[in-house]
């Protein structure tokens, strides 16, 4: 019986030793005292170069090492630019042919060119890199590797000397120097070469240095649009005006690269070794790459010589409420590091985050009824089991637009009659894009008006911005029209019942769509069924992708399926979408509905380059007007994002524009730790039963035992 005593003793002592409610935890972090948050990506990352990075999965570590001269401010809306390394927003100077200061106010034919002056705080250093690295000489100590001295280099963290320097002006005009190096191929070299004066001359150059097999320096040769000032100080010239450069200023593509990180990435035997600026970012952000494996775990982690930064003093009058404000004036940032975990299956994610083991996450079609009840009156509310956990939902209308154009170059659907017109009302207002939102995203949109999105300056929101053509006002709601309504413009078209009032034939429309998976036939079907309201016939043709863009290039696409995310929060981002000069069978352009409209076009190029006020947001209404009228696009819908929070996340305000928000989130890891204890704690009764059974499979045998030693005794 002392075996079985000791047996339970151990087994009571290993279950009181082991902090059970954690064994299931799969971190390690959580043994240090660092606040870390818990996130993930499913794809890995192809460009962190902010002279390449274009991807959003990329932002979401570009966003938080590299810092462009300005960036939004965190809380208030509509979204405001505001000084990140700048020590204000660029003063800009306009200039007629002559070279002449001109007032902002001059029509825009007559200001020739722009010059953004910039300037940037001093003390600002980069985080600690080995290309920094200097030996008591002053040179540098990792610039010219041998194969030797490479042996025992991995990764960037071998390297055992790091060092850093202050950041200048230099280096900015040094990264826009890169948009033209042809061995980058930024994405939007052609885009800024349209502004930006001398950049096209400058890539051209750079182009027949490679061709010619000289080795580019960017330091010994310069844009004649862009210069350095002083140390702190740097100029961009624009041709004419372009005030949405301000808006680029704040991506990536604009942030500082230091010529040394260049430099040190360019030798052969890193570039081996994928020890590359695409690998290894280096910047003058809150947080620095400390580890990069893309089929496990990306790492970051807070720079150590992050400069002097405050959480917001203002915000929207909603934010004091919700305590957005707590941490006013708090330096930046609070998190010490974000662990990015692969994950690849959305129901592995979903299960760890109702663990607590991630701090935010999105809500996938699967998880849908899980996490959100719809309410009577259509409302999209949080479920019981999410408010028992404490987790918050919040939402935000993205700045995107998806919709169905018109070929208007079309001989059926196409044209400017008003005829022409009819049939597009007619059809706008059979597919019934709130039932398209309900069934197929959740409800996680909103049908739309025009092509901007709410958070956009121009977007008008009630009965004010309602499509007039499409919808009604009734008890403050916008209300689809009647398929009778529809009915009557048909028949007005030409189309009575949907059969040509001419021949008697069927009316048969061609929606060309790029080849998609099984998935999208429940679309396809939907879609049917809205044209069969009006007696239409929808023959949908799926091509490749490489076919699809041929036949919209041309123009023999009859409709089509769109969308577009934003660049930057400008309504120019959204209308010049319309504009005729962008026509894509015309110029290759972005207006795919071929859309030509002589006044739209005029106060276009008149709203372009305003500044928002009432003036800009009178000439915005026009043209929403025209468009509306002329019905180029079946308008569809925004979409809206849904993001669940656990309670210890602090200072959470959806901010889609911005990519750099993670400095101003704060967490509770004390009450993370705590509730994920609670959640977490395992189930003892099958041990408990699986002791149990050992002992009573032991007990025989230990009977049996005691039998034999009587036996030998006596």
């Amino acid at each position: 019986m002392r075996f079985i005593s000791y047996f339970c003793s151990v087994v009571l002592l290993f279950l009181v030793g082991c902090e059970l409610p954690t064994v299931n935890s799969p971190y390690s972090e959580q043994a240090d005292n660092a606040v870390t948050l818990y996130s993930s990506f499913s794809l890995r990352p192809k460009h962190l170069d902010p002279a390449k990075s274009y991807s959003e999965n990329e932002a979401s570590f570009t966003g938080q090492i590299y810092e462009p001269p300005f960036q939004y401010h965190y809380l208030k809306r509509p979204f405001t630019l505001v000084p990140l390394t700048a020590t204000s927003l660029p003063s800009i100077h306009y200039y007629n042919k002559n070279d002449i200061e001109v007032s902002e106010d001059d029509t825009s034919s007559e200001v020739a060119y722009s010059v953004y002056q910039i300037t940037i705080k001093p003390n600002i250093l980069y985080q600690p890199h080995p290309a920094f690295s200097k030996d008591n000489k002053g040179q540098f100590v990792y610039h010219h590797l041998t194969d030797d001295q490479l042996d025992d280099i991995n990764k960037l963290a071998d390297f055992e000397v790091q060092g850093s320097r202050e950041l200048v002006a230099e280096d900015y005009v040094y990264q826009i120097k890169r948009l033209a190096d042809p061995e980058l191929h930024s994405p939007i070299l052609g885009v800024m070469s349209e502004y930006i004066v001398g950049l096209a001359d400058y890539a051209a150059q750079l182009r027949a240095e490679k061709q010619l097999g000289k080795t580019i320096d960017l330091r010994t040769s310069a844009i004649s649009g862009v210069k350095v000032v002083d140390r702190y100080t740097y100029q961009i010239k624009v041709i004419g005006k372009y005030p949405q450069l301000r808006y680029w200023l704040a991506m990536a593509f604009f942030a500082p690269v230091p010529w040394e990180a260049d430099a040190f990435y360019a030798q052969p035997g890193l570039i081996k070794k994928n020890i590359t600026l695409d690998w290894y970012p280096v910047g003058t952000g809150a947080y620095q790459l400390t580890e990069n494996d893309p089929n496990s775990r990306m790492v970051l982690e807070k720079n150590p010589n992050f400069h002097d930064e405050y959480y917001p003093q203002q915000g929207e009058p909603s934010d004091l409420a919700l305590g957005l404000l707590d941490d006013k004036g708090k330096k930046l940032p609070f998190i010490d590091r974000i662990v990015f975990n692969l994950e690849k299956e959305s129901t592995s994610y979903w299960n760890k985050f109702l663990q607590g083991y991630y701090d935010i996450s999105g809500i996938s079609s699967d998880s849908f009824d899980q996490a959100i009840d719809v309410a009577p009156d259509g409302k999209y509310l949080l479920s019981d089991a999410m408010k028992e956990k404490g987790i918050a939902l919040r939402t935000a209308v993205e700045a995107s637009t998806f919709y169905i154009g018109f070929n208007m170059q079309d001989p059926v659907v196409g044209g400017y009659s008003d005829t022409a017109k009819y049939l597009r009302q007619a059809i706008s207002i059979a597919i019934d894009y709130e039932e398209f939102i309900s069934i197929f995203l959740n409800g996680r949109g909103i049908a739309a008006q025009s092509p901007i999105p709410p958070g956009i300056f121009g977007y008008r929101n009630g009965e004010v911005g309602i499509n007039h053509f499409v919808y009604d006002w009734e008890k403050d709601t916008a209300k689809r029209k009647s398929i009778a309504e529809a009915t009557k413009l048909l028949a007005k078209a030409g189309y009575p019942a949907g059969r040509s009032q001419k021949t008697g034939e069927p009316l048969t429309l061609y929606l060309d769509v790029p080849a998609s998976g099984p998935d999208a036939k429940a679309q396809f079907d939907w879609l049917r069924k809205q044209f069969t309201k009006l007696g239409i016939q929808l023959v949908i043709r799926s091509t490749d992708y490489n076919r699809f863009q041929d036949k919209m290039r041309n123009g023999q696409a009859q409709l089509f399926q769109w969308g577009w995310n934003a660049d930057y929060p400008d309504p120019e981002n959204f209308l010049f979408l319309l504009y005729g000069p962008n026509s894509k069978m015309i110029s290759g352009g972005e207006n795919a509905a071929n859309y030509q409209n002589a006044q739209f076009d005029h106060l276009f190029e008149q709203m372009r380059v305003m500044p928002d006020n009432d003036e800009r947001r009178a000439i915005i209404k026009k043209m929403l007007n025209i468009i509306t009228d002329d019905s180029p696009w079946i308008w569809g819908f925004h979409t809206r994002q849904f993001s669940l929070y656990h309670s210890w996340n602090k200072n959470v305000k959806p901010n889609l524009m911005a990519n750099n928000t993670i400095k101003y989130r704060r967490l509770d890891a004390q009450q993370r730790s705590s509730l994920q204890q609670q959640w977490n704690k395992p189930i003892l009764w099958p041990l408990l039963v699986l002791v149990v059974l050992c002992i009573l499979c032991l007990l025989p045998a230990w009977l049996l035992y005691r039998q034999k030693l009587k036996k030998k005794n006596v």
